[in-house]
């Protein structure tokens, strides 16, 4: 005997129902995987960016007190050109340290007693600073600073470890990671520096 039950096909409208489902799934997941793409693409830009152009450096220590505090975040710039004055960031025993660009290549450093500071015989105006010191001086005085390199010193100068100490010196290219821009954080203090 065979079975003669009627075959049921889905209506058209069933049919177009499960159709419009279909593609809105496709297009959600097509959304979907391209926000992805697009935030990924986004986040190695800013990591590069970062990295390469503008680092991000956050104070630790009170040697560049009173211009900036322990815990505030500034940005910096790569850049191979450095003036007087200049706030850069450079390794040194594997630490990141912050000071004050004093003097460039082929520039005579003098140091009298009180921790006044002079270049090429001209006392440097440093309203930055909250007290002069040449205690921690070992260098022999004038020093000429070497091709390629750069002397710096710390704004709080009775306790920074700076370039007037042999076992620093001056600072080389190499080392350097970057000259600081910005303050950005905290937000009540930001501003260029």
């Amino acid at each position: 005997m065979a079975d003669n039950k009627p075959v049921s096909y889905p209506s058209s409208e069933v049919i177009r129902k499960e159709l419009q489902r279909i593609r809105y799934r496709n297009r959600y997941i097509r959304t979907v995987f391209s926000t992805l793409r697009v935030l990924l693409v986004v986040a190695s830009a800013s990591a590069l960016l970062a990295v390469m152009i503008l680092p991000v450096f956050r104070i630790y220590g009170s040697s560049m007190t009173p211009t900036l505090e322990e815990g505030t975040i500034v940005t910096g710039l790569k850049t191979t050109s450095f003036d007087q004055g200049d706030l850069i960031a450079f390794y040194y025993n594997n630490k990141l340290l912050v000071k004050r660009v004093i003097a460039t290549s082929g520039q005579w450093v003098n140091i009298d007693l009180e921790g006044n500071v002079y270049v090429n015989d001209q006392l440097l105006d440093e309203p930055y600073l909250l007290d002069k010191s040449f205690d921690s001086c070992d260098i022999i005085l004038p020093y000429q600073v070497p091709e390629g390199r750069v002397f710096v010193m710390g704004d709080h100068r009775s306790i920074s470890l700076d370039s007037r100490m042999e076992e620093i010196g001056c600072i080389s290219e190499e080392q350097i990671a970057g000259k600081l821009e910005y303050v950005i954080w905290p937000l009540t203090s930001f501003r260029k520096l």
